[in-house]
């Protein structure tokens, strides 16, 4: 999870009033916002996943986002954390555990091929390489979505 925090001139209401409009343009967006006891409001995006496919194209990043008031007046504090959707942190753990599972299946078993090493090394190889790839991906949604919030927000 990475923390993203800075502060802007601006009041929440007027920040609320800009990025729901903004969001909700934005086709395949999921915007929620709750408004908390304490002058605070919280948000939460990402992109809309309806086919398994679109996990590999689209930005599988959840956004959690909370806006607060400070003490001084037309300022307002932005703390924006990201996540990794859970399906891809169940798809990678799923491959590795499967690898490892496998591989020490066939250490156990005192019959055991080379084929069977492969398998499990082949399972576990591709888990790593998924881990990998997705945290470069990861790296790069972060990016977007910055720039996005920045745009929508005149930071």
């Amino acid at each position: 999870m990475k923390k993203w925090n800075f502060k802007i001139g601006s009041n929440p209401k007027e920040i609320i009033k800009n990025m729901k409009p903004a969001l909700e343009s934005v086709d395949g967006f999921v915007f929620n916002m709750n408004h908390d006891k304490n002058n605070s409001t919280t948000f939460k995006m990402r992109k809309r996943i309806l086919y398994p496919w679109y996990l590999l194209f689209l930005n599988s990043i959840v956004v959690n986002g909370k806006l607060s008031k400070t003490d001084t007046e037309n300022e307002t504090d932005v703390e924006i954390s990201f996540q990794q959707h859970f399906l891809w942190k169940l798809i990678i753990f799923t491959h590795m555990f499967l690898g490892l599972g496998f591989l020490i299946a066939v250490v156990s078993e005192k019959n055991s091929s080379a084929y069977l090493y492969l398998i499990g090394a082949i399972i576990l190889a591709l888990g790593i390489l998924l881990w990998i790839s997705v945290q470069k991906k990861y790296k790069r949604n972060i990016q977007e979505y910055k720039a996005l919030i920045s745009e929508i927000l005149g930071v």
